[in-house]
């Protein structure tokens, strides 16, 4: 490649990059003047408003009084991410059902770039959730995902991602890791016992396609007074099973 081209692409690269901090700074705050985005981003003035110019024309992003905000045109395009694949729409009704009869906050969590990703999830504050991103090692959900991985691949994860604690109940070591993803692979549910944040307990199953394939992780959770004994690990992991049995169903059949 000639130095000329080389540059125009590192050109479009840091263009690239610089409307993603604009949008990554919007999505911080409800309603951001240019003032404020550019002390957010450490941009100039000048590129800060071309780009709001350009986000805003496209619909990206809106203007009012004076203050910026994230536009509903990226709202349609995260919803085309959420039902690209047949069994995330599945999920969305089970994750529903599971909320409904438990009483209980429910999730179905993907995994994308080594970090558990929120598609679905039923109790509060439900929509501020979605698209979340968190430590797999650390959620119920994660360590379903991470057991479906042979000891090559979850070796590789700890290495590139590494073990940080979310609580002092997170696992930080790796053969501990390891141990445990044993014990889910074994027991087919796994648990989170206050491993991401302090008060809370969850349980988790994998939900397959079809074709045995790995769609993605069902889960409940709530607080350490009602997720002990059977209930936590009788009653809930067999709901689960059910609902992800249910999924899998739906995608053979319709």
């Amino acid at each position: 490649m000639s130095r000329h081209g080389a540059d125009e692409t590192d050109v479009g690269v840091s263009t690239t990059r610089k409307t993603f901090e604009i949008l990554e700074a919007l999505k911080a705050e409800e309603g951001v003047t240019i003032t404020e985005l550019t002390r957010r981003t450490g941009l100039s003035k000048s590129t800060v408003y071309r780009h709001l110019a350009t986000l805003t024309d496209m619909g990206y992003v809106v203007e009012r009084d004076g203050d910026y905000y994230i536009g509903f045109r990226l709202l349609e395009i995260s919803e085309r991410a959420r039902n690209r694949k047949t069994g995330y729409t599945a999920a969305k009704r089970k994750v529903f059902e599971l909320g409904q009869e438990t009483d209980e906050r429910a999730v179905f969590i993907v995994e994308e770039d080594g970090d558990a990703v929120y598609i679905h999830r039923y109790g509060s504050l439900s929509d501020t959730m979605i698209g979340k991103r968190r430590p797999l090692h650390s959620m119920a959900s994660g360590k379903v995902i991470l057991a479906e991985w042979d000891g090559d691949a979850v070796r590789e994860f700890v290495e590139e991602h590494g073990l940080e604690p979310s609580t002092d109940n997170t696992i930080t070591d790796p053969d501990v890791l390891y141990e445990e993803l044993n014990r889910v692979r074994d027991r087919g549910y796994a648990v989170n016992d206050q491993e991401h944040m302090d008060g809370l307990r969850g349980v988790a199953v994998p939900v397959y396609t079809p074709d045995d394939e790995l769609l993605g992780a069902l889960g409940v959770f709530g607080p350490t007074s009602r997720f002990k004994g059977e209930y936590l690990h009788d009653e809930l992991p067999n709901r689960l099973w059910d609902k992800a049995g249910e999924i899998r169903v739906t995608l053979a059949y319709g």
